[in-house]
């Protein structure tokens, strides 16, 4: 494909989605663009607009959180295994409204308990902080929102494990 009519097919891509830089280059290798035609034309798309990253990150942590009920940290790693600049990342992730936060890791585990058979309540902490855990949500967050939830052993410390 020649690099006049990949640009073409490109902007027209990224104007009904943001995508970021590697998603671009992926995209453009699969259709067998010329590897020296693909930088130029990724120059190109970010000169215009077509393609910002830090609009693509803050979009990105956006919909994983509020769509996909995902916490920072997998956010984080899933944009770092897409090549972003780290200090953007955590610009993005750090601007996160903290209640708002806590408030979804709350309404998601609120709903995940209200699914669970077991009754112990050591058994529904544990499992419930696996779940919060696969969702990506740090630990101190997930204490609180468990202590929020009351389930709490007789017995219970800090320690999960």
């Amino acid at each position: 494909m020649d690099e006049k009519k990949a640009l073409l097919k490109c902007a027209d891509w990224c104007s009904r989605q943001e995508r970021c830089i590697s998603e671009v280059r992926d995209k453009l290798v699969r259709m067998g663009v010329d590897s020296q035609d693909v930088g130029s034309i990724i120059e190109r798309l970010v000169e215009e607009k077509y393609i910002d990253e830090k609009r693509y990150i803050s979009f990105y942590i956006n919909d994983k959180f509020r769509f996909n009920g995902w916490g920072r940290i997998k956010i984080r790693y899933q944009l770092a295994s897409k090549g972003l600049n780290a200090d953007d990342v955590e610009d993005a992730i750090c601007r996160m409204d903290e209640e708002e936060y806590e408030s979804a890791l709350y309404d998601l585990l609120a709903s995940k308990k209200k699914t669970m058979r077991n009754k112990d309540v050591w058994q529904q902490k544990m499992s419930l902080v696996r779940y919060a855990y696969s969702r990506g949500f740090e630990y101190e967050c997930i204490k609180r929102v468990l202590a929020r939830l009351n389930i709490r052993p007789a017995d219970d410390s800090d320690d999960i494990g």
